[in-house]
């Protein structure tokens, strides 16, 4: 019997295919996305630690006054320049950039454009 095609387990066997590449150390943490049908969450992780340093989403109280809407690419830009402000506040200035096994393109591509435009170097 034929398995139906799932676009979300394929993405999770590309996230974990990538996993085995990229790991976030103290130094250079990992910037992992992920994507919802109508929000997108940014966070900032040390893998070694195994702790999440640094969040921020379209949900966050300081974005979701400013979002006339929470899926589109402007507010995944804002959430980017929202955790590249917050990385640079704590002292992180490098990251590895995770983008989840989704396609670069569309909102995770802004995200990575927004905090690159917030200073953050991948």
């Amino acid at each position: 019997m034929l398995k139906k095609f799932n676009k979300n387990e394929a993405r999770k066997i590309r996230h974990e295919r990538v996993r085995q590449k990229i790991y976030g150390t103290p130094e250079r943490p990992r910037l992992n996305v992920y994507r919802s049908n109508n929000h997108i969450y940014a966070q900032i992780i040390d893998d070694v630690n195994g702790h999440t340093l640094i969040s921020a989403s379209t949900l966050d109280k300081e974005l979701v006054e400013k979002l006339p809407s929470t899926h589109n690419k402007e507010a995944a830009k804002l959430v980017g320049e929202l955790v590249g402000k917050r990385a640079l506040d704590k002292g992180i200035e490098q990251v590895v950039f995770d983008r989840g096994g989704y396609v670069y393109h569309g909102r995770v591509k802004e995200l990575a454009e927004g905090a690159r435009e917030a200073g953050l170097k991948f």
